[in-house]
């Protein structure tokens, strides 16, 4: 699941924040030294646009079988494999 943090961060690599609570609709969160405030609606759009990540990383095999494959197969067949899930769940 994408944390609220990593969207905010997504949207401003440079936010000075503090976020209390895991639930974007009841939680506080504290803009510090200047940083512009991002509307909790922003903020979870891009939470749930950022959905890919985690579904990219259930599918990819253990680091450890991905280094055994490249040394089995590789890197093009690894980077087969990778492309596959990449494609299945796209950057939106």
């Amino acid at each position: 699941m994408i944390k609220i943090l990593e969207a905010i961060e997504a949207i401003n690599s440079n936010a000075k924040v503090v976020v209390r609570g895991n639930d974007i609709d009841n939680c506080e969160i504290e803009w510090l030294e200047g940083t512009s405030e991002i509307s909790k609606t922003n903020i979870k759009a891009k939470m749930e646009s950022m959905q890919y990540i985690t579904k990219r990383q259930a599918e990819y095999p253990e680091i450890v079988d991905q280094l055994d494959d490249i040394y089995h197969n590789g890197i093009d067949a690894w980077k087969a494999t990778i492309k596959a899930v990449k494609d299945k769940y796209p950057k939106e």
